[in-house]
């Protein structure tokens, strides 16, 4: 498929008729890790789940406690005493390994649903970028190389950086 559009812009730009095509090259990584709506969204998830992960924290600490606890007092504990403590302490155990997956599901739909704003923000400025420019065609997964002269990533970063301030 790859070879198939290559070719298919090698013999559209072998045409005189379309040697004014204007390409653009957008790098998509770089977009992403350097564009400021994505790490807002960052710092808001962030903000978001840090009381409960501080909670889930504090949890976990208690839990080492009481596990150290009954180490230590194991031995002087009668039978039923011992497996009422034991019991105790596995349904905690199994109830903070659930909140703890609660949190990460949590998190990544969150996380999911951020980034799906931001790439919608990323395209709308890539589309603005173009019609401004007379762009053709802009051009990102799947290139190897573009040359600078096609290269617009910092012009879609400027541009990103302008859209949050306005917020």
């Amino acid at each position: 498929m790859r070879y198939l559009i290559v070719g298919l812009i090698c013999s559209i730009l072998s045409f005189p008729a379309f040697a004014e095509l204007k390409i653009g090259f957008v790098n998509a990584i770089k977009v992403m890790d350097e564009a400021p709506q994505l790490q807002k969204a960052s710092k808001a998830l962030e903000a978001e789940f840090s009381r409960r992960k501080r909670k889930l924290v504090s949890a976990n600490n208690e839990l080492k406690k009481m596990e150290e606890k009954f180490r230590k007092n194991s031995a002087i504990m009668n039978e039923t005493k011992i497996k009422q403590e034991s019991r105790k302490i596995r349904d905690l155990k199994r109830d903070l390994k659930r909140q703890q997956e609660e949190i990460g599901e949590d998190f990544n739909i969150r996380r999911s649903e951020e980034l799906d704003k931001v790439q919608k923000v990323i395209i709308d400025v890539i589309q603005e970028i173009a019609k401004q420019g007379s762009y053709d065609f802009i051009l990102s997964e799947g290139v190897v190389w573009a040359s600078e002269q096609v290269d617009i990533t910092d012009q879609v970063l400027k541009k990103l950086v302008k859209k949050l301030k306005k917020r």
